[in-house]
């Protein structure tokens, strides 16, 4: 039975939306980057053109020709003022003209497109928008008029008159306009990216949560339902030890019963725990394991099954641990080792160690059963999830939540191999090694 819901399916829509989202952004981006490079060189033509026009010698030409037909005609009478008054407002449009060209095409305030007129033999006469480190040797220049060239194609622009002429052009780089888009895209798909992680990640803390919640409650119910039950069977055991009290058969039956009942409340009592502060004792952590270790292996007889099972507890140390808490989480992870060993199999083991290493006591349960697929070993602690027909996904899930949020240690998978076993590891933060405790520390039996 499986009630986990893997994420990867989550995981892939959220990365797809990501590669939507970013690649719709680069995109419309570089539609709007031609779309803006476009007038830019429309720009960079009128401001060619606007120096071009500038340079006719025939402009200024004509109007000193045309102010000084005006003056010729103001001291002839016969010439009406209206004829005089047309020349010098032919005269004004030019000033008109000259005005349009100077503040409006050839405005550095308008024009932010960084240009460089470039001559014979790469030499610059005029520039715009460019920094001024970037014209100061030949190799500088050299360098500029080439990163221009790759960037876009030159104007040209003729000067003179119709008996001599010459042509220079006019290089461009790119606007800071479009040099901020082009870095836009990639600001906006980190952006996403970030926005999506923080989306994702408050979304498994909520479903973790919500999870966390259901088998809490799961468990606490579990304990209240089988608190009354346990209490009557407390009572038909006394009842049977009065009655039976002579039969010696009954009694040794009649005890056995109560310490299954016992160890049933016992069960129950860690139910309870869960959700709840644990209250921590600052206990030795070999006898814990040995109970652990002797109870499961008066279970092998009723599982049906020929398994060796190996004690090498070595770490004498002292933890802060809930004793019934840690128990269970043990039994829990004992418990699947022996699950997984088929009935088939001959030499079957397991082996539980322990040992100190530096400021923590190492706890490996080790068995060689069928192993855990690779895919699987991240989900293994994940509640619900189960590769048994009738498992529930409870058993690991719990030892986590004992291990890491009650105790404050971690549960692993160290290692596994499919049909050649798996070891979990348990690692517990050590308090002090058992020669240095005083003897008064509580060691009362689980």
């Amino acid at each position: 039975m499986k009630l986990f819901v893997p994420t990867n399916r989550i995981k892939i829509i959220l990365v797809l939306l990501l590669v939507f989202l970013g690649a719709g952004s680069v995109i419309y981006n570089q539609y709007l980057v031609s779309k803006i490079l476009e007038q830019e060189r429309s720009s960079v033509e009128l401001w060619a053109k606007g120096i071009e026009f500038n340079s006719l010698p025939v402009n200024e030409q004509a109007s000193t020709k045309l102010l000084k037909v005006a003056r010729l005609l103001e001291k002839n009478p016969s010439v009406p003022d209206s004829v005089i008054d047309l020349i010098y407002d032919a005269e004004n449009a030019k000033s008109s003209i000259d005005f349009v060209t100077e503040e409006i095409i050839l405005s550095p305030e308008r024009f932010k497109v960084p240009t460089i007129v470039v001559g014979e033999g790469n030499f610059i006469p005029a520039s715009k928008n460019v920094d001024s480190t970037r014209l100061s040797t030949e190799r500088e220049r050299e360098r500029l008029i080439r990163e221009y060239r790759s960037l876009n194609p030159p104007v040209r622009i003729v000067f003179g008159d119709e008996k001599k002429q010459f042509e220079q052009f006019v290089y461009y780089g790119e606007s800071p306009t479009v040099q901020m888009l082009r870095y836009f895209p990639f600001i906006q798909i980190l952006l996403l990216a970030l926005l999506l992680g923080i989306g994702y990640t408050s979304y498994k803390s909520i479903t973790r949560s919500e999870q966390s919640n259901l088998w809490v409650g799961m468990a606490k119910e579990a304990a209240h339902q089988l608190g009354t039950p346990i209490s009557s069977l407390y009572g038909w055991l006394q009842l049977m030890k009065d009655e039976y009290r002579y039969d010696e058969t009954a009694t040794n039956i009649t005890n056995e019963i109560e310490k299954d009942v016992q160890r049933l409340a016992g069960v129950a009592e860690r139910f309870g725990k869960i959700g709840s502060e644990p209250e921590l004792k600052l206990m030795d952590i070999e006898p814990i394991l040995d109970q652990v270790m002797i109870y499961m292996e008066r279970r092998l007889p009723r599982l049906g099954k020929a398994v060796k099972v190996d004690r090498d507890l070595k770490a004498r140390g002292f933890v802060l641990i809930n004793p019934d808490l840690f128990q269970w989480a043990i039994e829990n992870l004992v418990k699947n080792a022996m699950d997984s060993l088929p009935s088939a199999q001959k030499n079957s083991f397991i082996r539980v160690s322990s040992s100190i290493d530096g400021n923590e006591i190492l706890i490996d349960i080790e068995d060689s059963g069928s192993g855990i697929d690779i895919k699987h070993v991240r989900n293994v602690f994940r509640p619900g999830f189960s590769t048994k027909k009738r498992g529930w996904g409870l058993g690991l899930s719990l030892t986590k939540r004992i291990i890491e949020d009650y105790h404050n240690g971690s549960v692993y998978v160290l290692r596994s191999e499919l049909n050649e076993g798996t070891t979990m590891r348990v690692t517990l933060n050590l308090k002090e090694k058992t020669e240095n405790l005083n003897p008064i520390i509580d060691q009362s039996p689980l």
